[in-house]
């Protein structure tokens, strides 16, 4: 007798990327935007088959494509089978409620595709609790999709459906949720609070590394502290706040402290949801802004983090511009054009450039943070 075997394994989704070039948009191409969402869904592990973008002044309010090209996307689906369509920006739910009426497939944006990957790389209680406080902010206003089925059985007095009831009831569960999980993070702030408290009197200075996601930082903190931080060629692929002790060459110790990466078009929710453990930049005496001056959009990264830091209040804090990835760069002359580009202004004394990954110019690194340090100690 024949036996079947059943797959275990769940089939990779085949993704279809949109993006609109808006008057509204920031100053990021469209296709550095959608170079980007590519990398984002193959991280979430799923294969892009193909892409579509529209020039219009802003995204329609109702498909968020226009309608020509909502038509073109259908009859490409013949022609691409996909089983996802990821759009570039966060869609309101009667955008992605229209959407999927429309493609008759699975409709998600860059936000729920950042949450997802988030909810992969969350390994410690508080990361999860985060993650998840976000992806229910996410979920509460789009719920009306999930029953629209059962909400069309309803229609005014006397005639309340069960989709109604339903809704409302998942309502009020999310809402529960979401309290709890801010009742628990908001311990986790108070325990972080404390622990910074101690830190404080004991008058060891701290310094954070911050970056866009993927430029190194997990690199940079391993080979300085022997540390054993995953690091590998992924967004995101630590998420979770990890603090080492490192002596500086004259013997002052200090403490270094890993955060999650910045990224472009990060959104407000996930921001607020990692509010406890961004209080840790904020907290610090001095950061280190990691950037990959290989990558084509060096100088787009650099703006975002600046002006990711700036909406946190940090723009005034300390800080040291670290250009890593050199061991990439051609000679110097190439070196100091990507280091040019990436800053918009030639390299200052707040500057160093790096190899993380070879090890090369840490001793510039550990020098510059003594530096710094002996100055924040003089003003204090």
């Amino acid at each position: 007798m024949r036996q079947t075997l059943l797959k275990t394994q769940a089939e990779t989704e085949t993704a279809f990327l949109v993006g609109v070039d808006s008057k509204v948009s920031d100053n990021w191409s469209i296709e550095s935007s959608l170079e980007e969402l590519s990398y984002l869904a193959s991280t979430a592990g799923a294969k892009v088959i193909g892409r579509l973008a529209q020039k219009m002044e802003r995204p329609s309010p109702t498909h968020y494509l226009g309608r020509g090209k909502l038509e073109e996307l259908i009859r490409l689906r013949e022609q691409f089978t996909y089983s996802v369509v990821i759009f570039n920006n966060e869609l309101a739910p009667r955008q992605q409620r229209n959407l999927e009426d429309a493609l008759k497939v699975k409709v998600i944006d860059r936000t729920a595709l950042i949450l997802d990957i988030f909810s992969r790389r969350a390994h410690t209680r508080e990361g999860q609790l985060q993650v998840e406080l976000a992806q229910h902010q996410y979920l509460l206003p789009r719920l009306a999709g999930q029953w629209s089925h059962l909400e069309r059985l309803g229609g005014g007095i006397g005639t309340r459906g069960p989709g109604e009831s339903q809704l409302e009831t998942d309502r009020r569960l999310i809402r529960r949720r979401i309290h709890r999980l801010q009742s628990q993070i908001e311990a986790v702030r108070r325990h972080r609070a404390l622990y910074r408290q101690k830190r404080k009197r004991s008058h060891i200075p701290v310094v954070a590394l911050v970056g866009y996601t993927n430029a190194g930082k997990s690199t940079l903190l391993n080979v300085l502290s022997q540390a054993d931080v995953l690091a590998e060629d992924k967004l995101f692929s630590t998420l979770d706040p990890v603090t080492r002790r490192l002596a500086l060459p004259d013997g002052q110790q200090f403490l270094l402290t890993d955060t999650v990466g910045f990224i472009h078009k990060l959104p407000p929710s996930i921001v607020a949801a990692f509010r406890a453990a961004l209080e840790e930049l904020a907290e610090a005496d001095l950061l280190l802004h990691i950037v990959d001056i290989t990558h084509s959009n060096a100088a787009e990264q650099f703006q975002t983090v600046e002006e990711i830091l700036a909406d946190l209040n940090l723009a005034n804090k300390p800080q040291i511009t670290v250009l890593n990835k050199i061991d990439l760069a051609g000679g110097q002359e190439e070196m100091n054009d990507l280091a040019q580009t990436a800053l918009a202004k030639p390299p200052d004394d707040a500057t160093v450039v790096v190899s993380a990954i070879k090890g090369w110019g840490l001793d510039k690194v550990l020098a510059k943070i003594a530096i710094y340090l002996a100055k924040i100690a003089t003003f204090e």
